[in-house]
């Protein structure tokens, strides 16, 4: 929980920053927080069967790995003696404790039971951690005290949590929550935007849980939180702790007390008129919750277990694919394809992250000078995904990731020459591949209507030469000779004209799969009779061609070899070549 009512003091103050302002950052993670978060959202058995709050949890993660942000999980320890009668509250073990029992000369810290359901969830997302390369911090006590000393000594740039005491600890910086997807966010608060717009420093906002109630005390009766602020500024955030030192909270309303309490207080002050003991008493109480805050049990940030974590660690992707076998009943083909394209993508941010720091040093360094090998290959063309302009990249040794989709903004700035090539490959290949567009037909070829109707006048004339003899169909046989003899020697004359072109102006002859064909100056296309038939090409493959095929009919030596159908179109060819060569 935190403080009361502190996250709605703190409104105003309030960013919603889109999710790429994490890249490149290191932050810590109340792990206990995200875990109620995810837990809530999912509290059903079949999601806590199937693992739900998991699942949830590694795609959070993938999604900060993609931004090259280092995270480190922190833990709770065991359990403050001053938070025993809050704790029990919320188990509902009971809503009053013995003063004996968080008397910290009495009672130590209680260790948390290691065998609850809630416990062994933190185990489970601290091995999904350990696999995507994750540390994780066990705190001595409150996970979110840890967090912000890591933030306050700048050994991370925020932290991770949703108690908003996190700034009593001294934190900086808080994300209190993270949402996925397209047009992702984060819900960010900075103590400089606090101090600035609230006039609260941390002594004000410590003086704030004394007075409004916090997991450490339950506050001044009566006393809201309008009221509070209005005290804590009259007061001043320099002077306000050493004025509860001295005086208490005398300058607030009366203390929040039981029934039972307020009896036995009634008894007390009977007996000291003063009521000398019930104020030092409760001032003793107050002056715990101040120090609770101000010197919180955490790992020292010179410690080694502060060192180890703040290590890079790296990604294995063995155990990522048997923990998400175990858990989700993946099979490793859909783990890898859901984190690798990640992975790839955080090492070229890190790769990007380098060269843009000795840019700023004032060392340009080339791509191929770099220390580190680019983890991309080639650039294999241009994307567009979710309307953001994208790169399909070949990668370089990646787990076995072939290709993946990353920003275009992120290549440019990570290998540059990259994109470089790409163009030039490109512009080549649009070079290549460039066609001339086709002559126009000349005006002099006969159109369909005019084929149609000489067609039409050689049916008849078919007719009447089907009724000759046969010395007339070969002498019919001997025309259609020498008409193709003409026709050959028009064929040559069109190769040596073609020839000639070629030799003058490469440019002018359209150039496709099949072989090149020229344009017949007469617009007439020229057809080899005597050449043997040509195997038919598919029909895809005539449509995709820049050439016109054309179906030839095999002329027989004797039409009664043939059917009748295919002799009747062999003679209407032949008789239209004809006409055409006597037009």
């Amino acid at each position: 929980m935190g403080v009361k009512n502190l996250w709605d003091i703190l409104e105003s103050c309030k960013k919603i920053l889109p999710l790429h302002h994490l890249q490149n950052k290191r932050v810590c993670i109340d792990l206990s927080c995200w875990m109620v978060q995810l837990q809530n959202v999912n509290r059903t058995h079949c999601a806590m069967t199937s693992k739900l709050y998991l699942q949830c949890l590694f795609h959070r993660l993938r999604a900060l790995i993609a931004l090259n942000c280092s995270l480190i999980f922190v833990t709770d320890g065991s359990i403050p003696s001053i938070k025993l009668s809050t704790y029990r509250r919320r188990l509902n073990v009971g809503s009053e404790v013995n003063v004996e029992e968080t008397n910290p000369k009495i009672v130590s810290s209680l260790r948390r039971n290691m065998g609850s359901e809630f416990s062994c969830m933190i185990k489970e997302a601290k091995s999904l951690g350990k696999a995507l390369g994750i540390p994780c911090l066990d705190g001595v006590e409150e996970a979110e005290a840890q967090c912000a000393l890591l933030n306050s000594e700048s050994l991370c740039d925020a932290c991770f949590t949703s108690d908003s005491d996190a700034f009593l600890f001294g934190a900086r910086t808080v994300y209190r929550d993270i949402c996925l997807g397209e047009g992702g966010y984060v819900v960010c608060y900075e103590m400089a935007d606090i101090e600035r717009n609230l006039g609260f420093g941390r002594n004000s906002l410590i003086t704030l849980a004394v007075l409004l109630g916090s997991d450490y005390s339950q506050g001044v009766y009566g006393l809201g939180q309008e009221s509070a602020c209005q005290i804590v500024k009259s007061v001043g955030d320099s002077a306000v702790l050493h004025r509860i030192a001295l005086e208490g909270i005398s300058f607030a309303q009366k203390p929040k007390v039981s029934k039972k309490k307020a009896r036995s207080l009634s008894a007390n002050q009977e007996r000291d008129a003063n009521g000398a003991d019930s104020n030092f008493q409760k001032n003793t109480e107050f002056m715990e919750v101040i120090n609770a805050y101000l010197k919180p049990k955490c790992h020292p940030p010179d410690s080694d277990a502060v060192y180890r974590v703040l290590a890079v660690y790296p990604f294995n992707r063995h155990q990522l694919q048997q923990i998400c076998a175990q858990f989700f009943d993946w099979p490793p083909e859909k783990t890898d394809e859901y984190i690798l394209p990640k992975i790839a993508e955080r090492d070229l941010r890190r790769y990007a992250s380098l060269r843009s720091t000795s840019s700023n040093l004032g060392v340009k360094v080339s791509m191929d000078e770099m220390p580190v090998k680019c983890p991309i290959s080639s650039i294999i063309k241009q994307r567009k995904l979710q309307g953001r302009d994208c790169f399909e990249v070949s990668w370089e040794e990646m787990h076995g990731l072939n290709a993946s989709v990353v920003p275009a903004d992120l290549v440019e700035r990570a290998c540059p020459e990259k994109i470089v090539e790409f163009q030039e490959r490109k512009a080549q290949g649009k070079k290549r591949n460039h066609c001339v567009s086709r002559p126009k037909k000349l005006g002099n070829m006969p159109s369909a209507e005019e084929i149609d109707l000489k067609l039409q006048k050689l049916l008849l004339d078919i007719e009447n030469e089907s009724k000759t003899t046969r010395g007339a169909s070969l002498s019919g046989r001997s025309k259609l000779e020498k008409t193709s003899a003409l026709i050959q020697a028009d064929l040559a004359i069109e190769e040596l004209h073609l020839e000639d072109k070629l030799e003058k102006e490469p440019d002018s002859v359209t150039t496709t799969g099949c072989k090149s064909v020229a344009p017949s100056p007469r617009g007439t296309e020229v057809i080899n009779l005597m050449s043997p038939l040509p195997v038919s090409a598919p029909s895809s493959t005539r449509q995709g061609a820049n050439v016109e095929c054309i179906d030839l009919i095999e002329l027989s030596e004797s039409e009664t070899e043939i059917s009748p159908d295919h002799a009747r179109k062999a003679r209407d060819l032949r008789l239209f070549i004809a006409s055409i060569k006597d037009d």
